[in-house]
């Protein structure tokens, strides 16, 4: 096994990124705006704000998905590739990076959902892990800005 990658891209390779380091874990969301993105569920790897380097990006686009986040796509065949926290805070700028947009996935550990309750009822990934409400998801963030002072 060769272990995720820490590169990765669009389907047609018009945009791609590098890692500053390679990722060993993901999670899913169940959302209604990442299901509409994705197609389905959204599963996606955390990186911070200095996290990544795009390495073409010319084709990279972003749509305002909300008042506090932004979905990123390949404008050429239409990938989709990230949200990004936009909200001031001490996440702002943390990217939920597509696991699929990575050039290998092996070794990557299935370990959170959230939404869990906006999850179709057709919908169950066998295993456990963190389970997550919007509710929960919502005082996560709200307990960052708290320990921000803004």
């Amino acid at each position: 096994m060769s272990g995720a990658s820490k590169t990765g891209g669009c389907l047609c390779g018009a945009v791609r990124f590098t890692l500053k380091d390679t990722p060993t874990e993901y999670g899913a969301c169940h959302c209604g705006m990442c299901r509409k993105f994705s197609g389905g569920i959204e599963l996606g790897v955390q990186v911070m704000p200095d996290g990544i380097t795009w390495d073409a990006d010319e084709d990279l686009a972003t749509y305002t998905s909300s008042e506090w986040a932004e979905r990123g796509f390949c404008r050429r065949c239409g990938s989709s590739l990230f949200w990004r926290l936009t909200a001031p805070g001490p996440m702002h700028g943390l990217l939920s990076l597509s696991v699929g947009a990575l050039d290998a996935m092996d070794g990557l550990d299935f370990n959170v959902e959230v939404y869990i309750d906006h999850k179709p009822d057709s919908h169950a990934f066998a295993g456990d892990r963190k389970r997550m409400t919007e509710a929960d998801v919502m005082a996560m963030v709200a307990a960052a800005d708290e320990g921000d002072g803004a």
